[in-house]
């Protein structure tokens, strides 16, 4: 197993990587907490997307919707809305969320839906089950061009019992191409001793697109990485950077995940899956990276590791959109 001996350092200013970032003036940026609780996040007045911390169904915080440059949703509806045509496979991918499959023993990644077949649960697996609680909000601000949130969740046993602590730094920007960047850097923090997180296919930041963009629904869409494997070529590699593009009402949509150099074992192996699963996983080196060691380590009390990754939501595919352009931006 690995075991780090001196905590990673939080980084909450991302001055120099978004120094770098062009960007426009037109954009003007507002956070607000709407009265359940839940953080709102709006360009020009117009809803960008809602950090959402009260939804009691699932065991996740978790940002939905996701609306990109077109003004269209650019992330699946289900299972918080009905949506005609979506595909209604796995409830616990919730839009933009994080989870581990397997941390101290406990599951942030699947979730009680996911264990209920015809109104029944399945309370063994259900038992596994942690939870995210929010529990702050440590910095919220808009300025012009752009916004930062600063937030903590504990997570947590099924009796409340606190194991590990998430900060996630998110800075939201608009580029001059109308690419709308969100730069997510999440820190895990050990709280009991002796947590072993085990290195499962199923753990990581996730983005599941919207259905019309994913390679089954046979509209075009199709995921492709910086080394130019296409689809399930794409699977498991260890890459900066993955785009998966396609048809968001009748026009060609890209998302874009890129992994920053100080990310946790850079370059980190990608979960993603033809059916809209985006998701970058560097715990499960042998499970999706196919490598020799499983991947888990120990993250004792007080230590940390740090995730850093900048999500693109843009217009056009990778090559119109400048996504490995944008890749040497960001690695600076």
């Amino acid at each position: 197993m690995f075991k780090f001996s001196r905590p990673a350092v939080l980084s909450v200013a991302f001055g120099v990587a978004l120094s770098m970032l062009s960007v426009t003036g037109a954009a003007e940026f507002s956070i607000d907490r709407e009265d359940s609780g839940d953080i709102v996040v709006q360009i020009d007045g117009k809803l960008f997307t809602r950090y959402v911390t009260t939804d009691t169904v699932t065991n996740k915080c978790y940002f939905w919707p996701v609306i990109g440059p077109s003004g269209a949703p650019m992330t699946r509806a289900f299972p918080m809305k009905d949506v005609e045509g979506e595909k209604q496979d796995h409830p616990h991918h919730r839009s933009v969320c994080f989870g581990l499959q397997n941390a101290g023993g406990y599951n942030t990644w699947h979730e009680r839906l996911t264990f209920t077949r015809d109104g029944k649960v399945d309370e063994k697996k259900e038992a596994t089950l942690g939870r995210q609680v929010h529990t702050k909000v440590v910095r919220s601000e808009a300025s012009g061009n752009s916004a930062t949130l600063v937030v903590e969740c504990d997570n947590t046993t099924p009796d409340g019992d606190v194991y590990m602590r998430q900060t996630r730094t998110v800075n939201f920007h608009v580029a001059d191409s109308g690419s709308r960047v969100m730069d997510i850097e999440i820190a895990l923090i050990g709280v009991k001793q002796g947590i072993t997180v085990v290195g499962k296919k199923d753990s990581g930041l996730t983005v599941r697109v919207a259905h019309s963009m994913c390679v089954d629904a046979g509209l075009g869409g199709r995921v492709i990485n910086s080394n130019g494997e296409e689809n399930g070529k794409a699977w498991g590699k260890r890459v900066p950077w993955v785009d998966f593009n396609g048809p968001v009402d009748g026009k060609t949509m890209g998302v874009a995940m890129l992994n920053h150099p100080d990310s946790f074992r850079h370059p980190t192996p990608w979960h993603v899956r033809s059916y809209g699963l985006f998701t970058a996983n560097p715990f499960a080196l042998k499970e999706v990276a196919g490598e020799d060691d499983h991947g888990d380590f120990e993250l004792a009390s007080g230590q940390s590791i740090v995730l850093k990754h900048r999500l693109i939501f843009h217009d056009g595919d990778e090559k119109k959109a400048g996504i490995a352009e944008a890749w040497d931006v960001y690695s600076k």
